[in-house]
């Protein structure tokens, strides 16, 4: 029984089509329930003679198709014709009422056929759109698994080369494990989100912990927001060690942020960074910055001071 039943809502959704026996049965069933309801009917009003019938042509063709449903119009327009319960003739008025009744079966008939149609599109779409999903993770899941491999090898060779030299190796494999770390907190924040403040350690981390301040309270980030916020703070990151604080000695950055309501503000601030003589032409960093945030009803404005960056985001943070 309830595999019949699953059939059937399979059936209607359009996902199964029923055989031709199995779809005449049941408009054949439509048709004589349609016509019980005409006679009990009859003893109220005698003029209705094809209404009932118009249930019957909408889930003969749901069922059925188009063909059936056809079918089933032409029949039940034949059984009020010539079935007469309340003792009238078949006149023009009859004559009429049929013509009308056929054109409104005619009309539910394209309807349910248009409807499955639209349906049968949806289900394809996002089929296409799980598939793509899919092979997307696939595809993430396999440069996140190469990446540690490289990351690995360049660990080795630098072991092995830097072996006789125990200082130097202290100070990069500490930072190699941390960009590790980093990829792998990336990594799980597009499947599952994190907190705001372990992305900013896992991303000023190599850098250490003596050479940054966080301020806020703690912040869940849905995936899609972590994923974005993290590239916006490894380009930040990668320019202070290039160019802004982490490239002096003495530097420090700050990095505040607050909630309101549903927005977040977020401040990178940078001192004592090395004098900044010219600002370059807008790059690849300098485009995701603006459009990272742009999806969240976000922006980010970045001002160049004389000692390193001064950025300000704001975005909304959606629900988790």
């Amino acid at each position: 029984m309830t595999r019949l039943i699953d059939d059937i809502k399979r059936v209607w959704r359009g996902e199964q089509q029923p055989s031709l026996t199995w779809s005449c049965l049941f408009a054949a069933v439509c048709l004589i329930a349609a016509t019980a309801v005409r006679y009990g009917m009859a003893h109220l009003r005698p003029d209705v003679f094809f209404t009932p019938y118009m249930p019957a042509v909408f889930f003969a063709t749901a069922m059925g198709g188009s063909g059936v449903g056809l079918a089933t119009a032409i029949l039940g327009a034949g059984l009020g014709l010539m079935l007469d319960f309340g003792g009238g003739p078949a006149d023009g008025a009859r004559l009429a009422l049929m013509a009308m009744y056929l054109t409104v079966a005619a009309l539910v008939i394209w309807g349910v056929n248009h409807y499955r149609s639209l349906a049968a599109k949806q289900r394809e779409i996002a089929r296409r759109l799980t598939e793509e999903e899919q092979y997307r993770k696939l595809l993430v899941d396999e440069l996140h698994h190469r990446l540690k491999n490289k990351t690995s090898t360049i660990h080795a060779v630098l072991h092995q080369v830097l072996h006789d030299q125990p200082q130097v190796w202290g100070r990069i494999d500490q930072r190699i494990r941390a960009l590790a770390t980093a990829d792998d907190l990336i990594a799980r924040a597009d499947a599952q989100g994190c907190d705001l403040k372990d992305l900013l350690m896992s991303e000023l981390g190599p850098y250490g912990h003596v050479r940054f301040e966080l301020n806020g309270d703690p912040l869940f980030l849905p995936a899609k927001l972590a994923v974005s916020l993290a590239l916006i703070f490894h380009e930040l990151a990668t320019n202070a060690g290039k160019y802004g604080a982490f490239a002096s000695p003495r530097g420090f950055l700050q990095v505040s942020w607050t909630m309101q309501d549903d927005r977040l503000k977020l401040t990178w601030d940078e001192a004592e960074g090395p004098p900044i003589n010219h600002v370059g032409k807008p790059g690849f960093g300098t485009k995701l910055l603006k459009a990272a945030l742009s999806s969240f009803d976000g922006k980010t404005e970045t001002t160049f001071l004389a000692t390193g960056i001064h950025c300000t985001m704001q975005c909304r943070v959606p629900p988790s």
